[in-house]
């Protein structure tokens, strides 16, 4: 079967094995973030140059908040280093750039950082990139749900409902969800937008994720034949929507 890539627009990424990499050269788990941190700009880039529409990253999750204090300060200092240095470079390609979570937390002058990006590039028409910051699906969810439910007292929530009050409304539909370092889960990260994402779990820890592996991955993503329970392929996630509706309707008449 020859590569079929023109329905991979968003790639979502559990950036896993920072810790463990560090380990296993006999330096401390902060060692490792800092030599991750480094490889984030490369696939971004890299993603960029690929032509996908959306690259969603996972960088601290709720459930990260339990990791020693020192370690939580790296993790912070490396996301502010990160937007100081990228800056220019995402205002160049057009990339739009925003933050999920609760950022709270966070340095004032970090969330200023966030914010000043995000207001400068919500117009870009490139690549969104979005970093996943103090985030849980779950919560997501929930936080959706109740902002609802508040507005809309005794009405019942729909899927387009729900898709209107999550953090980013109606965020693209994740194609292909990737994890590094060699666990095979999903560890609470876009449950909602990756309900049926294809999956991909490399045993590469994240400081040694490479442009080449990442370009293969999604090579990858092309050979595989995606039917959304459907018989055949399908175009997309909204045809296998539209055709399930029309089935239903006919089946009443």
């Amino acid at each position: 079967m020859g590569l079929d890539l023109q329905n991979l627009k968003h790639v979502a990424i559990i950036m896993d094995g920072n810790g463990r990499w560090a380990g296993l050269r006999s330096h401390s788990r902060v060692w490792g973030h800092i030599r991750g941190s480094d490889i984030v700009s490369s696939i971004v880039e890299e993603a960029d140059e690929f032509g996908l529409k959306a690259l969603t990253l996972y960088a601290f999750s709720t459930e990260n908040w339990s990791r020693p204090l020192t370690e939580v300060k790296v993790l912070f200092k490396l996301l502010k280093k990160f937007l100081n240095r990228e800056r220019e470079r995402i205002l160049k390609n057009k990339i739009k750039f925003k933050v999920i979570g609760d950022v709270s937390e966070l340095p004032l002058k970090t969330k200023q950082l966030i914010k000043d990006l995000e207001r400068d590039t919500r117009n870009m028409e490139g690549l969104e990139l979005t970093f996943c910051f103090g985030y849980g699906a779950r919560k997501e969810i929930i936080d959706g749900v109740n902002q609802f439910i508040k507005q809309n007292p005794g009405k019942e929530i729909t899927e387009n409902d729900l898709n209107d009050h999550l953090y980013i409304p109606k965020m693209r539909d994740v194609d292909l969800l990737i994890r590094t370092g060699g666990d095979q889960r999903i560890s609470n990260f876009l449950l909602w937008q990756a309900a049926y994402a294809e999956l991909y779990f490399t045993p590469t820890k994240w400081p040694e994720f490479t442009r080449l592996e990442f370009r293969e991955i999604l090579e990858d993503f092309g050979n595989r034949e995606r039917r959304f329970g459907q018989v055949r392929a399908s175009q997309s996630l909204m045809e296998s929507i539209e055709q399930a509706q029309k089935n239903k309707s006919q089946l009443r008449n």
